[in-house]
């Protein structure tokens, strides 16, 4: 999901360092972050503790999980 808002990332409204971080390595939608490992995704550049917060709880509500 493609949006100009600077705070949304797939439809959850997360930072935008957050976001840049998520989009520079790739991740669009919950399936990408899928296949990542939560302690990598944590280590990415601007992806804080309340990004991993939304970011878990969107994966938990759609039936997804980390690799």
């Amino acid at each position: 999901m493609a949006t100009d808002d600077p705070k949304v990332w797939n439809g959850l409204r997360v930072m935008s360092p957050a976001k840049r971080a998520l989009l520079g390595a790739a991740l669009h939608t919950l399936d990408d972050v899928a296949q990542w490992r939560r302690e990598d995704l944590a280590a990415l550049h601007g992806v804080g503790p309340r990004a991993l917060e939304l970011i878990d709880a969107a994966l938990a509500e759609t039936g997804r999980r980390y690799r």
